[in-house]
């Protein structure tokens, strides 16, 4: 790949890749664990709506004082050190910084930065990716309008799968499915913050060691963020979305070649070409053995006899038929892993996986029978968990998309397990948020 080579030549060069980064959150301090290591980038600056959060989360991760004590972003470039504030606008618009890394975790939030920066003609990868699933396509036309690069964040999974999804494809194999593992079970579709804890497998002590923040997790866990970025991996591979959502069939990561095929030869796929999610426990909660929870794979055919000789003179593991084979990646490191971005778009130019279509979506879903009055709260929350959808029946149906489902008032009741749809709720249509996804239902309604 040749990327840390490069890295270093443009350290020897004086030429640093210079970057500033919203939100400094746990993605974020993860990244800033490998920031002093990686040559050849420079951050010139860290804002968070509490700077003193982000300041106590860089020495957390254990960067020296001196590193962040830059006065301002002026500073902070001459000198080769990093500011801490609170001013995205600020840190978007400043001439030093080349990418912006939105990791705020707000996908309100992360549609306003993403455009703020392509207006500067500043690329982003955009760590957000509840933003990515609701308005992934509109991000990506509005960053080719301006001639800037829009990229997912390697080391979440959806770029990962992206990757593997990529190298089958250029390897020449027809793709069955890709996605990621998980942990499921259906009643966890209505798991709070407050119960997370109890299903995910840390204790609270474990938790707060970390600074993890419940909501987040419990987005994984209620089956939110498992739509969220099989949306992200469908719309930027283009592989189809299952009609009826996502089906976590249970299973090994050995077992994905015989679970990923189509049901007519006894998978769990309607057909090829699609995304879904493995299970890492049994229907009677089980623990399965060598399981794909923290990882991702791609399930692909060999088309001929030839290939499937391959296959089995290689020793590979396959399907009963010896036509299905997977590549996989047991882990996934989040945060750790985002150099591969900020290499990839600062010196070849290229993005880790953005939307080149629009095919699936993620619905606001009732987590309870819901009454007017009531305030969503996201994903991860109380009130709704996502749910995927394809994108054309998403659309036709009004559904509500669930990055748009923050601190919106219900008008009218919804029932347990129903998606809310526009009509249901009293929303703010200024928002850029709003205005993008809108302009996105209608391309997408109009055929364009």
């Amino acid at each position: 790949m040749n990327l840390f080579a490069k890295l270093k030549q443009r350290a020897a060069e004086g030429r640093e890749i210079r970057i500033g980064m919203i939100g400094a959150g746990k993605f974020g301090s993860m990244f800033l664990a490998q920031m002093l290591k990686i040559p050849g980038v420079h951050l010139v600056g860290v804002v968070d709506l509490n700077p003193a959060m982000a300041r106590s989360n860089l020495e957390f991760v254990g960067w020296p004082k001196e590193r962040y004590a830059a006065a301002s972003l002026d500073e902070a470039a001459r000198k080769g050190s990093t500011h801490v504030g609170d001013d995205a606008h600020a840190l978007i618009a400043h001439p030093a910084v080349e990418i912006v890394i939105e990791c705020t975790g707000n996908p309100m939030a992360a549609v306003e930065h993403s455009l703020a920066a392509f207006a500067q003609n500043k690329h982003v990868i955009n760590v957000t990716v509840e933003a990515d699933a609701f308005c992934g396509p509109g991000l990506a036309t509005e960053a080719a309008k301006a001639g800037v690069i829009y990229s997912m964040a390697y080391g979440d999974q959806p770029a990962l799968a992206c990757d593997l999804v990529d190298w089958a494809r250029t390897c020449g194999f027809t793709i069955a499915a890709a996605g990621r593992g998980h942990k499921w079970l259906p009643h966890y579709r209505k798991s709070t913050p407050e119960t997370v804890w109890d299903h995910w497998g840390l204790t609270r002590e474990q938790a707060e060691r970390g600074r993890l923040n419940p909501k987040m997790f419990n987005a994984f866990l209620d089956g939110s963020k498992p739509a969220i970025e099989s949306a992200a991996i469908a719309n930027a591979t283009g592989l189809e979305v299952p009609r009826a959502g996502l089906a976590f069939p249970p299973g090994s990561a050995e077992d994905i070649p015989t679970l990923m095929r189509p049901k007519a030869v006894g998978g769990c796929l309607d057909h090829e070409g699609m995304v879904e999610v493995a299970s890492c426990i049994t229907l009677d909660g089980k623990p399965i053995p060598y399981d794909i929870r923290k990882g991702v794979w791609v399930c692909f055919r060999g088309d001929t006899d030839y290939i499937k000789n391959c296959f089995e003179e290689y020793k590979v593991i396959t399907d009963p038929t010896g036509t299905y084979m997977a590549l996989y990646k047991k882990w996934h490191l989040i945060g750790l892993e985002l150099g591969v971005s900020v290499a990839s778009v600062g010196l070849r130019g290229e993005s880790t996986g953005a939307a080149t279509c629009f095919n699936g979506d993620v619905a606001a879903i009732a987590k309870r029978d819901l009454q007017p009055g009531e305030m969503l709260d996201g994903e991860g929350g109380y009130t709704v968990a996502g749910g995927l959808r394809q994108a054309r029946d998403s659309v036709a149906g009004g559904y509500l998309p669930l990055g748009l489902a923050h601190k919106v008032k219900l008008i009218r009741p919804v029932r347990d397990g129903e998606p809310v749809t526009y009509a249901d709720v009293e929303i703010d249509s200024t928002s850029a948020a709003y205005k993008l996804r809108k302009q996105m239902e209608q391309r997408l309604t109009s055929g364009a």
